[in-house]
C-alpha cells in the first residue's frame, strides 16, 4: 500500500507539498500540483483518515468503546452510531474493553494517539474513570453518570413491564435472575422488577449472576431449577440469559410457557430466531446509537445542546415463552 512518502518520492517534491495538495491549504505551482496528482493516481494512493487529521490538525474520527462485542447488543448499537456519523463524514475506531479499566485506558489511550475529536462510551468502566476521563466531547451510550451527556433506554419501566407481565399472565412462584450489581442498567431493571413484584400477592427469589455471559447464564440455570423447581415465571436479565434458561427448561422436559414463562430483555435478533420465540423487552438499540452520534456531534461542532440526558422508551414484545392474557367476558 503506497504511503504520502511513496506519493513525494514518485512526483520529486517533499512529504509537506504533497500535504498541501491533499488538503488544499497553502500554494502549490501548477506543474508541482499536476505532478502529485499524477503520482497518487499512478500508486493508487489513498490517505489515510489518521494522517490526514494530522496534516490538517482536523480529525473526522470518533472513538467508540464497547463491552462486549460477542454479545449482539452492542454491535446493533454500534451500526446506529456509525451510521449516523458517516453521514457527517466521520469514522468510527472500536474498542472492546470486557469492562476492564486498566483495558480501557489503554484504548482511550489509543484513541487520543490517533486524533479522535470525539468518544462514545458504553461501558461502566468508562464511569470509573473519574479525573482520568480524556477532556474531549464525550457521550456515555446505555450508560448513566452524573454530570455526563448521556442516552440510554428506561431499564426501570422495563423491568415493571416484565414484572407486571408475568404477574398478569399468571405466574405466582417467580425467579429473578439478576446480573452484575455494578452495571446501571442491569441495576435499573433489576429495581424496577422488584418494585412490583414486592407489592403484588406473589412469592419471588433472586439469583445473582456475575456476569451476563451465555456460559455464567447455563449454570444459573442449572441453579435456578434445582433450588426453585416450582418457580413459574423467570426473568432474565437481558437475551442471551434468557436463551439458556430457556435451553435448560426444555432440557429437563418443561412445557414452555404452560409450566413456566420466560421473559429477556433486548430483543437481539436472537429472540426472534429461539424456539419457542422468546417474549422480551425490547430497547430502541440502533435509535439509541443514533441519538448517541447526533448529541455527540453537537458537542464536537460546539452547538446548542438542549437535553443532555437523554432517555428513550422501552416496550414488550409479546411471543411465546410467555401465556396470552386472560380477557374477562
Amino acid at each position: 500500500m503506497a504511503t504520502i512518502k511513496d506519493v513525494a518520492a514518485e512526483a520529486g517534491v517533499s512529504v509537506a507539498t504533497v500535504s498541501r495538495v491533499l488538503n488544499g491549504k497553502g500554494y502549490v505551482h501548477e506543474e508541482t500540483l499536476m505532478r502529485v496528482r499524477e503520482a497518487i493516481e499512478k500508486l493508487n494512493y489513498s490517505p489515510n483518515e489518521v494522517a490526514r487529521s494530522l496534516f490538517k490538525r482536523e480529525s473526522k474520527l470518533v472513538g467508540l468503546l464497547l463491552p462486549d462485542i460477542t454479545n449482539p447488543f452492542f454491535p446493533e448499537l454500534a451500526r446506529g452510531v456509525e451510521d449516523e456519523l458517516q453521514k457527517q463524514g466521520f469514522r468510527l475506531l472500536f474498542g472492546n474493553s470486557d469492562e476492564d479499566p486498566e483495558k480501557e485506558k489503554a484504548y482511550i489511550d489509543t484513541f487520543l494517539q490517533n486524533q479522535v475529536v470525539g468518544l462514545i462510551s458504553a461501558t461502566q468502566a468508562f464511569s470509573q474513570l473519574n479525573d482520568e476521563r480524556p477532556a474531549i466531547p464525550t457521550v456515555l451510550l446505555d450508560r448513566t453518570h452524573e454530570g455526563s451527556y448521556t442516552v440510554y433506554a428506561d431499564g426501570i419501566e422495563g423491568g415493571r413491564i416484565v414484572a407486571r407481565e408475568l404477574v398478569n399472565r399468571g405466574s405466582h412462584n417467580i425467579t429473578v435472575l439478576k446480573g452484575p450489581g455494578h452495571i446501571q442498567p442491569v441495576q435499573d431493571r433489576f429495581l424496577g422488577a422488584v418494585e412490583v413484584l414486592a407489592s403484588s400477592n406473589v412469592n419471588f427469589q433472586v439469583i445473582q449472576m456475575a456476569s451476563l455471559t451465555y456460559e455464567e447464564a447455563e449454570q444459573r440455570a442449572k441453579e435456578l431449577f434445582s433450588q426453585y423447581p416450582d418457580t413459574d415465571g423467570i426473568f432474565a436479565s437481558n437475551d442471551i440469559t434468557a436463551a439458556a434458561v430457556l435451553h435448560e427448561a426444555l432440557r429437563i422436559g418443561k412445557s414452555i410457557p404452560d409450566d413456566v414463562q420466560i421473559i429477556g430483555f433486548d430483543d437481539i435478533p436472537m429472540s426472534r430466531l429461539l424456539f419457542p420465540a422468546l417474549s422480551t423487552i425490547r430497547q430502541p438499540v440502533y435509535e439509541m446509537g443514533q441519538q448517541a452520534a447526533q448529541l455527540l456531534l453537537k458537542l464536537i461542532k460546539k452547538e446548542q445542546v438542549i437535553e443532555q440526558n437523554i432517555q428513550l422508551p422501552v416496550s414488550f414484545i409479546e411471543r411465546n415463552t410467555t401465556r396470552k392474557v386472560k380477557r374477562n367476558g
